[in-house]
C-alpha cells in the first residue's frame, strides 16, 4: 500500500537542506496544515528533550553537555554537574527523563556512554535539578560487561504508571550478545527509581540471566513509550537493512534477535533464514526497508485531535515523522502506517515528544542541530 507523503507549503525561500529552511515553512499533512517553529539552534546533535514547569525544558547534547531552554530562549550556559560522557561513535549524553514526582523531589535522569580501560557501556545516573546544576549525583546503573564498540548503545529511559524505570541496552554492534542472558547488552532494563533491582523481574533468580533484564532479543530501541490506555512500555527498534519493528514490552519475553529478523546484513548476505520462530515475540509492525525509527509518542494531545491514540515515530535515514494507527486490543493489536510527514527536509529526527499544551517538538540530530515545534494551522 502506498504510504501517503506529506507536502510542503513554502513560506519565503526554501534554501535546500539549510538550517534556515525549516524557519517559516509549512507542511499539508492528510489532516493538518502544521507550521514549523524553531525554538533553539546551534546545538551540537540534541539527543532528547523533557519538559520542565513552567515552560522549561532539558536538552541533552551528545557530545556531554544539558542545555536548558527558558521561556523559548535557550540558556548561554550549560548545565553544572553533568558527568563526563564518552562522546565516540554513537554513544555520548543521550537521554533525560524527569521523575514522576519531579515538582517534589526535583530528580532528573541520564543515560550515557561510559569509557575505562575494560571498554565502553552505557549507564545512567541520576541528580537533583537545582540553580542551573546537577547536584547529589547517584550512579543507578551500568550495562555489563563492557565492549570495545562504538555502536547500539541504546539509552531511551522510559517511567511507567508504577513508577518502574525502563532502559534499552543496545546489542553494541555485537548481535549474538542479545541471547546471552548474562550480558546486558541488547535488552530491556526495569529497575526501581533508585536502581533497586524489582523483585518481579521475570528473571530473578534464574541463574541464567541477569536479574535487572526484562526482555531479551533486542537489537537497538531508540524509542520508548507508554501505551495511553494499559500504561504499558512500546519501543520502536533498530533493524540491520530492514526489520525495524515496533514492539509491545512484556515482561520476559524474548525479541528474536538476531535468530529472527525481517532484515538482512548492510552487505546484502542473510542473517538468519527465520522472520519467526517458537518463544520469539514477532513485532506489531515492521518496516523494510529501514526507515531507522528514532523516538516515538503516543499522541494524545488536542493539537492534533485527529492522531488522537496513534504512534509518531522520528526517523533518522529516511528523515520523516511516520505516523502509524492502532486497532484491536491485548493481544490483537493491528498497527498500520498511515502517513508519512517531513519528507524533503533532510534533517535526522533524533527524538520527537509531546509538550504538556499538546504540541509536538523534534530535535534535529545535526551540528548545528535544532529544537523545533509544529503547530496546526487553521485555515
Amino acid at each position: 500500500m502506498r504510504i501517503p507523503m506529506a507536502r510542503l507549503l513554502l513560506v519565503g525561500v526554501l534554501t535546500g537542506c539549510a538550517q534556515s529552511s525549516w524557519a517559516g515553512l509549512q507542511f499539508q499533512t492528510e489532516h493538518y496544515r502544521v507550521g514549523i517553529e524553531i525554538i533553539a539552534e546551534g546545538l551540537s546533535h540534541p539527543w532528547s528533550i523533557a519538559f520542565l514547569p513552567e515552560d522549561e525544558q532539558l536538552v541533552t547534547e551528545r557530545d556531554g553537555r544539558l542545555r536548558l531552554i527558558q521561556q523559548g530562549r535557550l540558556h548561554p550556559d550549560p548545565v553544572a554537574g553533568v558527568p563526563q560522557v564518552a562522546a565516540v561513535g554513537q554513544g555520548g549524553l543521550l537521554d533525560v527523563v524527569l521523575h514522576p514526582e519531579f515538582e517534589q523531589n526535583r530528580w532528573v535522569y541520564l543515560s550515557y556512554s561510559d569509557q575505562t580501560n575494560e571498554g565502553l557501556t552505557t549507564r545512567v545516573m541520576r541528580a537533583r535539578f537545582q540553580d542551573h546544576a546537577l547536584q547529589d549525583a547517584e550512579l543507578l546503573f551500568e550495562a555489563l560487561p563492557r565492549t570495545s564498540g562504538g555502536r547500539h548503545f541504546g539509552g531511551r529511559m522510559v517511567f511507567d504508571p508504577a513508577g518502574f524505570l525502563y532502559l534499552s541496552v543496545g546489542d553494541r554492534g555485537e548481535m549474538e550478545k542479545a541471547q546471552q542472558g548474562l550480558d546486558h547488552a541488547g535488552s530491556i532494563i526495569r529497575l526501581h527509581d533508585d536502581g533497586r533491582i524489582p523483585e518481579d523481574n521475570p528473571f530473578t533468580g534464574d541463574s541464567s540471566v541477569l536479574d535487572e533484564i526484562y526482555t531479551l532479543g533486542n537489537r537497538n530501541p531508540q524509542g520508548m513509550a507508554l501505551h495511553p490506555q494499559t500504561g504499558e512500555v512500546w519501543s520502536n527498534e533498530h533493524g540491520p537493512r530492514g526489520g525495524d519493528e515496533i514492539n509491545r514490552i512484556q515482561a520476559g519475553l524474548n525479541y528474536g534477535w538476531p535468530k529472527v529478523t525481517q532484515g538482512v546484513n548492510y552487505s546484502g548476505t542473510r542473517i538468519t533464514e527465520h522472520s519467526d520462530l517458537p518463544g520469539m515475540e514477532p513485532p506489531l509492525l515492521d518496516w523494510t526497508p529501514s526507515i531507522a525509527p528514532s523516538g516515538m509518542l503516543f499522541y494524545t494531545g488536542d493539537e492534533f485531535p485527529g492522531w488522537r491514540g496513534q504512534i509518531l515515530n522520528g526517523a533518522l535515514r529516511d528523515r520523516l515523522i511516520s505516523r502509524v494507527s492502532i486497532t484491536g486490543q491485548a493481544d490483537a493489536y493491528q498497527l498500520q502506517e498511515e502517513e508519512r510527514m517531513l519528507q524533503g527536509f533532510a534533517q535526522r529526527i533524533r527524538d520527537i515528544r509531546q509538550s504538556p499544551e499538546g504540541e509536538i517538538w523534534l530535535l534535529t540530530d545535526q551540528n548545528p542541530g535544532q529544537v523545533v515545534r509544529l503547530r496546526r494551522i487553521d485555515n
